[in-house]
Order: structure tokens, then sequence, then C-alpha cells
């Protein structure tokens, strides 16, 4: 899954592209509430705003420790997310937080946020292992620092 990614300097990039980086700051800090300001403010549209955000990340300046953030849709059935959080403790990594949704349509969302700084192995092998679960889709890498 990691082969998607490049890591690219952001002079050779159009500026949308940090723009979308800024109104983010802007509402993740709190300094602006809602979407609608903080791309008027930036100089973007909304719907730039809404296309990129989940596919553009800023490396982390924190050293040291390693996270990552997965989310998935597993299906509603007992034992399914004792499944993934087994994979995730054989590849040596340690949950931070779970987010999970209550299920709608036999699905729950799941937010997971993973401390992989022992983690022996590359973060697209456990992201393969994840998705190859019966009752795991739509498994993806939200962030990772």
């Amino acid at each position: 899954m990691l082969d998607n990614y490049l890591i690219v300097h952001k002079s050779i990039l159009p500026d949308k592209y940090e723009k979308v980086l800024e109104a983010r700051r802007l509402l993740e800090t709190g300094k602006i509430k809602e979407v609608s300001q903080a791309v008027k403010l930036v100089g973007i549209s909304r719907s730039t705003y809404y296309k990129y955000r989940d596919f553009i990340f800023e490396p982390s300046e924190r050293s040291g420790s390693r996270t990552a953030v997965l989310e998935m849709m597993l299906d509603h059935t007992a034992g399914q997310l004792n499944a993934v959080l087994s994979v995730l403790s054989d590849a040596s990594t340690s949950v931070l937080t779970i987010t999970q949704s209550l299920p709608i349509h036999g699905k729950a969302s799941v937010t997971l946020s993973l401390d992989i700084s022992s983690m022996p192995g590359s973060m697209s092998s456990l992201l393969d292992a994840v998705a190859a679960l019966p009752g795991v889709s739509g498994s993806r890498l939200i962030d990772l620092e």
C-alpha cells in the first residue's frame, strides 16, 4: 500500500496543496471553526479542500516515536475487532486509540492509532495483512508520522 506514496519537495507542486495543509492546520488547532472560513482565509475552494484533505500530509518533526492511523470498515460480527487487534499485536504494534462507530447495515467504521516504533516489518505488509482478514473492507492508511 505504501507503493502509492511519494515524497515530493513542495516547491514543484501547485500552491493549492500547501493551502489544503494550511486550512487543515487552522481547523485542527481550533483557530477557525468552519471549513468555509478556513478555505476562504487560505484562498482555495471547499471542493479543493475536500478533494485533497485525506491525501496530503506533512512529515512529523517528532523523533523516536512513529505513529500510524488506520481506518477500516468491519463487519458487525463477534470477534471481528479482536482479529484485527491480533494481527496488530503479532506485528509488534501498540494500539494508542480505538474509535468505533455504531454499526449501520451490519458494518462499523473503526479508526485505530498505532505506535509502530517497534514494528520490525513494513507498513505495507501490515496493511495487507489487515485488509486480507475476512470481514475487513475499505482499510486505508490515514496518517503516518
